[in-house]
């Protein structure tokens, strides 16, 4: 067995007692912590790549911490993800469009965009129900897996007069 171990030394240039370190594992899951609760999202990167890395990138720098949700359409959707809260802002990277016939259901989440398809910064919005005529047109990029209860008790409004915000952010 030594002879064998200096050998593959010799020849690989390792040991094969030392094991390589296994690559940390990408999140699978946004953890959104806001003013009425925890909200878990399943991240979906098989169908939108660019937009889960991107989410997870401003997630991880603390983007989305103390953002409120602008706009809860009761029966429709709750829309968070602009730092000034009007609606109007982002980070200032628009993503193409990675559109998919993912069926936009309760708990669905998906990019908010102008006109152009290609305009999804970083607002995003969590469907409550009745967002099907949405599939094709708005990249999704995650399903609630835990806390719809907590999306479904977010203050209503355009801009809500008491609005909920977004206190932090994790990924698992």
């Amino acid at each position: 067995m030594r002879v064998l171990t200096i050998l593959l030394t010799l020849l690989l240039g390792v040991s094969p007692f030392i094991m390589p370190k296994k690559s940390k594992a990408a999140p699978t899951h946004l953890v959104i912590t806001t003013t009425k609760g925890q909200i878990e999202i399943k991240l979906l990167p098989k169908l939108a790549p660019k937009h889960v890395a991107r989410i997870s990138e401003l997630a991880g720098s603390g983007f989305y911490d103390d953002v409120i949700f602008h706009r809860v359409i009761p029966g429709f959707m709750a829309q968070t993800g602009d730092p000034t809260g009007t609606g109007s802002g982002g980070s200032g990277t628009n993503l193409d469009a990675e559109f998919t016939d993912y069926e936009y259901r309760e708990g669905t989440v998906g990019m908010a965009r102008a006109m152009n398809p290609d305009s999804a910064d970083s607002q995003f919005f969590i469907c409550f129900d009745g967002c099907g005529h949405l599939t094709g047109q708005y990249t999704v990029w995650g399903q609630v897996s835990r806390g719809m209860d907590v999306v479904n008790k977010i203050n209503e409004g355009q801009p809500p007069a008491e609005p909920d915000a977004i206190t932090s952010t994790s990924l698992k």
